[in-house]
């Protein structure tokens, strides 16, 4: 089987004007988290997927929990072009472990 390792990157801008609106943003960027999603800004989030099957899959399953109202975006490229990202100011965040480097395929 053939591995061909895709990035999700999810952009959103959610109305902060009521509590409902805070507890769905709050519930939405739970959701992200707890299924793997690392933030790379605020409001941007990305996930490492095998392939196009499951990367489809992880999107399926983010427009299944979207919040009802504002601004939510999916983006889903290669690994070798999420690579090539310039960062004009700033640093890399090296926090959090988020390589296929020492991925394990069972």
């Amino acid at each position: 089987m053939s591995y061909r390792f895709m990035r999700i990157i999810i952009m959103f801008d959610l109305p902060m004007t009521s509590n409902a609106d805070i507890r769905e943003y709050t519930r939405f960027r739970k959701y992200l988290i707890g299924s793997g999603f690392l933030m790379m800004q605020q409001s941007i989030y990305c996930k490492l997927a095998l392939n196009l099957t499951a990367a489809n899959a992880i999107t399926a399953n983010v427009r299944r929990n979207k919040p009802e109202e504002g601004l939510v975006q999916i983006l889903v490229v290669t690994e070798k072009q999420f690579s090539k990202m310039e960062y004009i100011v700033g640093d890399k965040r090296v926090e959090t472990l988020d390589t296929d480097e020492r991925l394990v395929i069972l």
